[in-house]
């Protein structure tokens, strides 16, 4: 069910306070229907932050609400949405977000990410207050899981860290190599002018690597 914004809603997401000015409105305005329900709502935005739309994906119990994928990205694919923000409400009152709200963000996170759209936070709201996944760090956490990632791009993530690790150790030896050898060339009293020739550096390197050694 698309939502209509009003004319006191503001039309760029900029905040997170924005967010719930919103959607504040809107839960009271929904609560007069399904007040002891939980109700997910998508908000979809270019990647400007300009909202193209506010939907209603599901209406649940008074404790949970069941969540198909690919049906919360369905209007953001065809309104070409880039950037999405997953908002449910707590009847109970409570700010927690339970294991299920987390699991459902994780998996959506993916489903994103296949689609090229961004799930940039989830929202839990009450009457009075609010808490984000985002700003309490729990959006960072589930970005880095990997419980939803299809394994073969789990396997192409362990190669990219292994060849990463592998390349910044080489160049660490080979830092270290360069450091000896120009420490080896001072002390046989060679300028340093000509080390910097000699070793295809600049004088400052070469005067950095010298103090360091003296330090």
């Amino acid at each position: 069910m698309d939502i209509k914004l009003t004319k006191h809603d503001k039309r760029y997401i900029e905040s997170t306070d924005d967010v719930y000015s919103i959607m504040q409105r809107v839960l009271l305005r929904d609560n007069q229907i399904d007040q002891e329900k939980e109700h997910l709502w998508m908000i979809g935005m270019n990647q400007a932050g300009y909202i193209l739309y506010i939907e209603l994906i599901a209406l649940g119990s008074y404790k949970s609400v069941d969540v198909e994928p690919m049906n919360v990205f369905r209007v953001a694919v065809m309104k070409n949405a880039s950037r999405v923000i997953l908002v449910h409400n707590h009847p109970s009152g409570s700010l927690t977000p339970s294991e299920a709200d987390k699991d459902i963000t994780d998996r959506l996170i993916q489903v994103g990410r296949i689609l090229n759209i961004d799930l940039i936070d989830h929202l839990i709201i009450t009457p009075k207050s609010y808490i984000s996944f985002r700003s309490t760090k729990l959006m960072d956490e589930l970005e880095q899981s990997l419980k939803y990632v299809p394994t073969y791009q789990v396997v192409e993530r362990i190669r990219k860290e292994e060849k990463a690790k592998i390349a910044k150790l080489a160049e660490k030896k080979e830092r270290e190599q360069k450091e000896r050898l120009v420490q080896a060339l001072a002390r046989k009293e060679v300028s340093v002018e000509q080390i910097a020739i000699i070793m295809e550096i600049g004088v400052k390197e070469v005067q950095k690597i010298l103090k360091k050694k003296n330090s």
